[in-house]
């Protein structure tokens, strides 16, 4: 297929058109279809080699002629065929086939070139014809009996073609206006009208050709009859025209006239509704022919309602037997069928190169723009998109014609976009362009944008847009402003950043006080806003707003609308000092200004009071905290002392195993001291805090139990306790480091810094420890104080020792609210009271438990002397709100509440 651009090779079979002339000029490619008489000529493509233009080479073989035998016959129909190259050459019209390269013959073959052509109608409707499921005739005449003779392989865009109504209606109409234009420009009867006359090209315009036998008529009277040949066969059937189609009188009375053309047409029309068979089928019989044109009207009958009701009466009114009847080429173009504002603009499209530019701009504008919904989709790309794409190479029509491509391109697929659209309209981005052609290519960038894949966006059209900035025409600054706000989400961050805000200041200086130049700026702005990091923000977009200049209403909206997205986020960097010395002082003379209408003094006025509320707010909240530390009220600690105050504090319940606690009523301080005094014995005297000098008072009776004690021993301070570890495992048991008083972490030291333990467990005041159950003789247990027995024999769980530290009354607050907290909830049961049986190693236990329930003795560092021996003094105060009381063996501790 290939071998006729690079050369036969040397054993390559020779074809026909080898030796012919022609393809010095054009490189002829595979065939493609067939027309003229018995559709002798084959069709080509073919490609000009000076300038790649697309054409058609139609090729004879004058081997098929070989079958007539006489050598006259022979010559006769090459004759015919060259006659009808000639009168091609001869008429120039948009609707008549246009011959590119004349005749180039050799001994086997004539050929010569035309416009690019897809196939002739008979192709199309011999598919047709195959897919008809209506019953008719045996398939005779022309088509039925060229095609075994000489059977030619149907491209798939001939085969597959199908014809929309408007397309129908668009090629009667084009055969009706080539046939107006030989009759009454050209004075010549075609004498031929049938399908293998009419060529549709690639874009879908019907053309008339096949020339071969036509008439020259009367220039006085067109109507005038004048005499011609009948079909006969004495002669070739190829030597003579279609008998299918041919008028009545012109086998009857041998005269035809123009018409005669009108009859074939409508016979073409009528075989287009009937799935591609004619209405005359005559086999090549001018007696058969003469049977079937008796039966014409009852065929008429049967096929008409396929045709369109506004051509019926046309059409039945064509292929009437008395010429007379039949309308006129011209009539025929008026009639309502033809009158659709598609088919219009379609024509328009065919001969818009006739047209002036100011007729061009007019249609591209307005007409085409509105008419081009109304066209088939097919047809855009089919028939509308080539024609635009031969008016977008001219710099003078550029402008107005991007209108209706702009309109394609928005209706369109992406696929179709890509496969047809944009190989051809990349060059309009690159080509120089007038200044409408820009401006209307950047208001509208966006749709192209929506269709375009991201390579050629960055490549191809974003160098356009940022070139635009560059221009020294206001208008195409302008255009290029409104592209970037409406393609904003088409530009990668990066580009916003380093390209298009640099730009827009560019553009703002050259043009400072133009108020639509501002005004697009603005809104540049507020779209790339989000893109834009914090400090381009504060240092470029600011200052710029700042020196805006505020008269115009729409320059303060665009404005009020920038600061009102910067209010709604703080990444964008308007403080509340920018809002109170740069910003307010620009919007707050607007409020009153009088260009302003009540929309707009509304928006403006939200946002100040917007600002304004954000101001006071802040303002307020800094001055109370820088006052607050200059404040002396003495009602400043109220609250802190109220939360921490051991009155009003509530324990949480806890669960202490062995330990029950007690609910009991308050008494009055001489029951209280009474009770203990009788019944708890030395340990109730120990926790009760009484004063020598009234029963009353919390201070230790202790002069009741010690009279040799001073009453200056009983001063309540705050021994050093370290706590008692639970069990071995415990921090600090024996074998940690430190020896067996836990290690304890304290937040007012740094994180490496570990200590001893020195909570202060002050018990609060108001609890009474009773001890109903310890042996003792006389008042103490063998001669040594209850106090000094349970410590030295570990029953307390804590060593004995000396030193004493004074104590206070925070001390309380802190062991109810942090310590005794803590120590309650932290420490776990010991395991070490089951196994203890004697009275040292049970108490021991019992303590490391009871330490674990979170219960520790206080022990005062002061000593007195009775009976030689050292005692601690034992000042604690009252607490009445805990009642605890433990058991274990014949010891029992009871804390009481009061």
């Amino acid at each position: 297929m290939f071998s006729k651009f690079k050369g036969n090779p040397p054993n390559a079979p020779q074809t026909p058109l080898d030796n012919n002339p022609i393809l010095q000029y054009f490189d002829v490619r595979k065939q493609t279809a067939s027309a003229g008489p018995e559709l002798i000529w084959k069709i080509h493509d073919g490609y000009r080699k000076s300038d790649g233009k697309e054409v058609s080479i139609f090729v004879f073989e004058k081997r098929l002629a070989e079958k007539l035998h006489k050598p006259k016959r022979k010559e006769t129909v090459a004759e015919i065929l060259r006659g009808g190259v000639r009168q091609l050459e001869r008429f120039r019209h948009p609707r008549i086939l246009q011959v590119v390269h004349a005749i180039e013959e050799c001994s086997e073959t004539i050929a010569f070139a035309t416009e690019p052509v897809m196939a002739s109608l008979a192709n199309i409707l011999a598919y047709h014809e195959h897919q008809g499921t209506g019953a008719g005739p045996p398939e005779t005449g022309a088509s039925a009996h060229a095609q075994p003779q000489h059977p030619i392989p149907r491209p798939p865009h001939a085969c597959d073609y199908s014809f929309l109504g408007i397309e129908l209606k668009y090629g009667f109409l084009q055969l009706t206006e080539a046939l107006s234009f030989l009759h009454c420009i050209g004075h010549t009867l075609h004498h031929n009208v049938c399908p293998g006359s009419i060529f549709v090209n690639k874009k879908g315009i019907w053309k008339l050709g096949g020339l071969e036998f036509t008439e020259m008529l009367s220039d006085m009277d067109p109507l005038e009859a004048i005499t011609c040949t009948p079909w006969t066969s004495r002669l070739p059937k190829m030597a003579q025209p279609d008998l299918d189609y041919m008028a009545p009188e012109i086998q009857t009375s041998s005269t035809c006239s123009i018409l005669s053309d009108m009859f074939s047409l409508g016979l073409v029309i009528f075989t287009v509704f009937n799935y591609g068979r004619s209405l005359i089928q005559a086999n090549h019989s001018n007696s058969q022919y003469l049977k079937q044109l008796d039966t014409l009207d009852d065929q008429l009958s049967e096929i008409m309602p396929r045709v369109p009701i506004p051509l019926q009466e046309a059409a039945s009114r064509l292929v009437n037997r008395e010429p007379r009847q039949r309308p006129t080429a011209q009539l025929l173009s008026l009639i309502t069928y033809f009158s659709d504002p598609a088919v219009q603009a379609l024509q328009f499209l065919d001969v818009v190169n006739m047209k002036d530019p100011a007729q061009k701009n007019q249609f591209y504008r307005t007409t085409l723009k509105d008419i081009l919904p109304s066209i088939p989709r097919k047809l855009w790309l089919q028939h509308v998109w080539p024609c635009l794409y031969a008016e977008m190479k001219t710099q003078e029509s550029l402008a107005s014609v991007l209108h209706p491509i702009l309109v394609l391109i928005q209706e369109c697929s992406v696929e179709e976009y890509e496969n047809n659209i944009l190989p051809a309209f990349r060059n309009v981005f690159t080509i120089p362009k007038t200044i409408q052609a820009s401006v209307t290519l950047l208001e509208n960038l966006h749709i192209i944008l929506e269709k375009t894949p991201r390579d050629d966006i960055r490549t191809e059209v974003l160098p356009m847009l940022y070139s635009a900035f560059e221009s020294s025409t206001i208008q195409v600054q302008t255009a290029a402003l409104v592209a970037v706000a409406n393609v904003s989400n088409y530009l990668e961050e990066t580009a916003i950043r380093r390209m298009v805000l640099p730009k827009l200041k560019l553009v703002y200086e050259k043009n400072a006080g133009d108020i639509k130049i501002d005004i697009n700026i603005l809104v540049c702005i507020q779209k790339i806003l989000d893109r834009l990091d914090r400090t381009q923000i504060i240092d470029e977009v600011l200052p710029l707003l700042w020196d805006v200049r505020l008269q115009d209403a729409e320059v303060i909206m665009a404005v009020v609308n920038i600061y009102q997205m910067m209010l709604s986020d703080k990444k964008y960097g308007l403080s509340v000092n920018l809002m109170a010395t740069r910003v307010m002082p620009l919007l707050t003379p607007q409020l009153v200004n009088p260009a302003l209408n009540l929309d707009q003094f509304t928006g403006l006025s939200n946002i100040c009071l917007e600002m304004f509320d954000l101001i006071d707010r802040n303002q307020r909240n800094k001055l109370k905290l820088d006052t607050m530390p200059l404040q002396s009220s003495p009602d400043r600690h109220r609250p802190l002392r109220h939360l921490c105050s051991s009155d009003n504090m509530n324990v949480a319940p806890f669960s202490i195993p062995n330990v029950r606690v007690e609910q009991r009523k308050t008494s009055s301080a001489e029951d209280m001291a009474r009770k203990n005094s009788g019944d708890s014995g030395m340990l109730g005297s120990w926790w009760n805090r009484t004063s020598p000098s009234s029963p009353d008072s919390n201070y230790l009776r202790v002069h009741n139990a010690y009279t040799n004690r001073r009453l200056s021993d009983n001063t309540l301070m705050a021994p050093k306790i370290k706590i008692a570890p639970s069990c071995a495992s415990s921090p600090g048991g024996p074998g940690s480091p430190g020896g067996p008083l836990p290690i304890r972490r304290h937040s007012s030291f740094g994180p490496q810094e570990r200590r001893g333990s020195t909570v202060n467990l002050s018990p609060p005041s108001g609890i009474h420890y009773r001890s109903s159950s310890i042996p003792r003789a006389g008042p103490f247990y063998p001669s040594s104080s209850s106090i000094e027995y349970l410590a030295r024999n570990g029953i307390l769980g804590i060593p004995f020792q000396g030193g004493s530290m004074p104590n206070t009354s925070s001390s309380v607050p802190h062991l109810l609210s942090s310590s005794m907290h803590s120590i309650l909830r932290s420490r776990r049961p010991s395991t070490c009271l089951s196994g203890s049986g004697s009275q040292t190693g049970g108490a021991s236990g019992l303590w490391n438990q009871f330490g674990s329930g979170m219960v520790r003795q206080i022990v005062n560092t002061q000593h007195s002397t009775v009976n030689g021996r050292a005692f601690p003094g034992t000042n604690v105060r009252q607490c009445p709100s805990i009642s605890l009381s433990l058991s274990l063996s014949d010891h029992r501790i009871i804390l009481c509440r009061h």
